[in-house]
């Protein structure tokens, strides 16, 4: 796949909350996944498909009711894109809240390698 059907292909699955499934499909073996600022939930950065299918877990298990998410459409550069995702969550012992990153792509041999994640 080339990197715009990539970042075409994340987008659709993402507006569809159908994250692990982007993950799964669109990711390399050993991506890296690089969060704005480490957590007591995460760390900065995970290494590893399956590590970063478990942070997904540990996320969704964190939720109490998802509202609703927005993802825009990609920016694609020749090797990488980006895009914005928000979600308005209810978190379990903490509330509900509005969350809005820019999420940046990097693809190689037709898969991603590392998602970053600005806030």
């Amino acid at each position: 796949m080339t990197t715009s059907e990539i970042a075409h292909r994340l987008v659709t699955l993402c507006r569809a909350a159908k994250w692990e499934e982007a993950q799964k499909e669109l990711y390399a073996a050993d991506v890296v996944s690089t969060e704005p600022y480490a957590t007591p939930a995460f760390e900065k950065e995970t290494r590893g498909l399956p590590s970063i299918l478990e942070k997904g877990r540990k996320f969704a298990a964190m939720i109490e009711t998802l509202h609703s998410t927005g993802v825009s459409d990609p920016i694609v550069a020749t090797n990488s894109f980006a895009c914005t995702m928000t979600l308005d969550v209810t978190m379990k012992g903490q509330g509900r809240m509005n969350m809005a990153e820019l999420c940046v792509y990097d693809v190689k041999d037709g898969k991603i390698v590392s998602e970053q994640f600005h806030v």
